[in-house]
């Protein structure tokens, strides 16, 4: 894993400018803390941050196959089947100098230019610059597991993992205008668009081409609705058995050390026992994974739960890291370490972004630091409640029946949008949000003759892959890198999610619970208690402190925020939040607060143009 940035410029040559392109691979320092690449040429600076994954020393980048001129790579991820496609490659005349993965992506854009994207398996986002034609390629894996951010300047194009890269180009300015705050505050989850005005991403599944004729984009990948060609429910859990083991196997590849998340959910449960159990055939019986869980020093003491989160992840975690015979680590953290103004501006600066979720960000990222000082790489089980239909709104009538995105039923997310009247008048939220629901809807496939029931099914299901989804591996993704640790989400294997996309929504809930087919799949890899207990969000404080803390937090950022942060904030929405004694504070509310302060940092760090 790693930070990839470049610039094209039809006008000017970058070779005459090399501060800029070392400004803008400095930017992704926290993604590739093991090395720094750059490469100039007539019409293109590329550069590169290397998290040292596969074959330490011979992987650098950016990557050139001699010309001249030159074919340029830069490229993040991991490319799963790049030992298939070396022996492929080399049946074909290829000669490789490296074990690493980054030489294989650039023999197969030599081999079969923008027709790569087919061959690959893997989660990755890279930059092909080719000098022969003057143009540039942009791709991203088909669920957009890694990033990639690019914006159109004068005479040019700048590109990176992150916006921060783009904004250290003097061309490219951090501006937000009304529609990036819809896009923000919307909760829509789009992909293209961004907060802020004239950056787009690469979509999931998408490429993107520049060159003197301008830019165009198209997908190379989209969920397709297909029939389901298994008969019955065991053949159904056997295929999704295959599935797992094939992409758990497939993702154990590195030569630094792997650790993974264990909550003590079903979904990280089933995950690590699949990784466990290979990584012993690999090493022999006696090789232990190590597994890490996060906890709050309140909720180790007396759980308090609340809408989200009905029982305490840490017992669940325990028992299962027993069970499968990992080498468990539990991290607790107090209400210091989640306030401390270091920590939260590390977050929001990560980000880059003021929409967060406050306590839950800080611990997911000083839980990844944790990780970080042993190991390189880690597996989450993220994607398991979007593939196997596990969230609460795949059942509630209320988000079955309703006419906009479930999430903002469920989670009482959209509550905690403390715009200010005038600004939330301007934005309209709720039109964006229609609007965005409907042309969402509009993309969902279907097959002739579908129930309700499945129809409705598989809207839900592609909204939660295609958006829901989208801002959960951002947040995974900025928060491991910020510490140097790669994460590897084996439930966004393709494959498997095109099979349950089109598994029938009968044999999705065949034991009337959420995630059936997963918990039949992995019927032998996890305690009884594990299998069978209900979903349970991400953990989150409930500890009078913190809530005190963040309250203080708060005031201080209205305060000193002055004319910039009230014009955006409904301090009428607010204060009640900062009045109600700590002990009391609820969920909903206390997200108020958490965007209060994640909006000042953001204003405070990147000092953005507001355009609206």
């Amino acid at each position: 894993m790693c930070g990839i940035t470049g610039w094209i410029s039809y006008r000017e040559d970058p070779r005459a400018q090399p501060p800029v392109i070392e400004r803008m691979t400095a930017a992704l320092a926290r993604r590739g803390p093991d090395a720094s690449g750059t490469w100039c040429g007539p019409h293109a600076a590329i550069g590169h941050r290397r998290l040292a994954v596969l074959d330490l020393p011979g992987g650098t980048q950016p990557m050139t196959a001699p010309g001249p001129p030159d074919v340029v790579l830069t490229y993040s991820g991991e490319i799963y089947n790049h030992h298939a496609l070396r022996t492929q490659l080399r049946s074909r005349g290829y000669h490789f100098t490296t074990r690493s993965d980054t030489e294989v992506l650039l023999r197969a854009y030599q081999e079969w230019g923008d027709g790569l994207t087919g061959h690959l398996d893997g989660m990755y986002a890279f930059a092909v610059w080719d000098a022969r034609r003057e143009r540039l390629l942009l791709v991203r894996d088909r669920l957009g597991v890694k990033p990639l951010f690019f914006a159109e300047i004068p005479g040019g194009l700048v590109f990176g993992s992150e916006p921060k890269a783009l904004f250290a180009h003097p061309g490219c300015r951090p501006r937000v205008d009304a529609q990036g705050m819809r896009e923000a505050y919307g909760l829509v989850f789009g992909t293209g668009e961004t907060l802020w005005s004239g950056v787009r991403e690469v979509q999931p599944g998408g490429v993107a081409v520049f060159d003197r004729s301008g830019l165009a984009e198209r997908l190379y990948w989209r969920l397709e609705a297909r029939p389901h060609t298994d008969s019955g429910t065991t053949a159904t859990v056997d295929s999704v058995r295959a599935h797992l083991d094939r992409a758990a196997r497939a993702q154990l590849d590195a030569d630094v050390p792997l650790c993974t998340l264990l909550s003590g959910g079903l979904d990280s449960t089933v995950l690590t026992a699949l990784l466990a159990d290979e990584l012993r055939v690999r090493e022999g019986p006696a090789a232990r994974l190590r597994s890490y869980a996060v906890d709050y020093s309140d909720q180790v003491e007396r759980f308090t739960g609340d809408v989200l989160r009905t029982g305490h992840d840490t017992p669940y975690a325990a028992e299962a890291g027993a069970f499968i015979g990992t080498d468990h680590h539990l991290v607790v953290l107090d209400p210091q370490a989640l306030l401390d103004p270091a920590h939260r501006a590390a977050v929001v600066a990560a980000r880059d972004s003021p929409i967060g979720v406050g306590d839950m960000d800080t611990s997911l990222y000083l839980l990844f630091g944790d990780m970080a000082r042993h190991s390189a790489v880690a597996l989450s089980g993220e994607a398991a409640d979007e593939v196997f239909g596990g969230y609460p709104w795949f059942r509630n009538p209320a988000a079955l029946a309703a006419d906009t995105f479930p999430w903002l039923l469920v989670t009482s997310d959209e509550a905690a949008m403390p715009l200010h009247p005038a600004l939330a008048d301007t934005l309209r939220v709720g039109e964006f949000q229609a609007d965005t629901h409907r042309s969402a809807l509009a993309a969902v496939p279907h097959l002739d003759g579908e129930t309700p029931a499945q129809h409705r099914r598989r809207e839900l299901q592609h909204l939660s892959l295609t958006r829901w989804l989208s801002q959960l591996l951002h947040r995974k993704d900025r928060l491991s890198m910020a510490q140097g640790l790669e994460v590897r989400v084996p439930y966004c294997d393709h494959r498997l999610v095109e099979y349950a996309f089109n598994t029938p929504v009968e044999l999705q809930d065949f034991d009337g619970r959420e995630k059936s087919l997963l918990r039949a799949a992995g019927a032998r890899l996890a305690p009884h208690s594990v299998l069978h207990r209900p979903k349970n969000h991400y953990p989150a404080t409930h500890h009078p402190d913190y809530n005190r803390g963040l309250q203080n937090l708060a005031r201080d950022a209205l305060a000193a925020g002055q004319g910039r942060i009230r014009d955006l904030v409904d301090e009428t929405a607010v204060k009640p939040c900062l009045d109600t004694p700590p002990e009391h504070l609820q969920w909903g509310h206390r997200l108020r607060l958490e965007r209060v302060v994640d909006l000042s940092l953001w204003l405070d760090h990147h000092r953005p143009e507001l355009a609206f």
